[in-house]
């Protein structure tokens, strides 16, 4: 049946709230347009899947293959959902 699933928002949070060594798809950028568009440009896009390597005084994740790192508070302004079992980060 598809009306649990039509029902269910998925669950969405920042960047910055997510555990180390999961995956998730970002879903909105909630920065200026000018940071949005430079996060895009790093590969931070819509429906991208990520994953979260490490959180301590700067958020390093694996977009694309690549690790790339940005701070705390630009995490703050990243939200996504995160993946189903199922997903892989590729």
């Amino acid at each position: 049946m598809h009306s649990a699933e039509s029902r269910e928002q998925p669950f969405v949070c920042p960047l910055s709230q997510m555990r180390v060594g999961s995956a998730c798809r970002i879903k909105q950028l909630s920065a200026s347009p000018e940071v949005a568009r430079r996060l895009r440009e790093m590969g931070f896009c819509e429906e991208q899947q990520i994953k979260l390597l490490s959180q301590q005084d700067n958020v390093i994740c694996q977009v694309c293959n690549v690790r790339l790192g940005i701070s705390a508070r630009l995490a703050d302004s990243i939200w996504v959902e995160p993946l189903r079992p199922e997903e892989k980060v590729a």
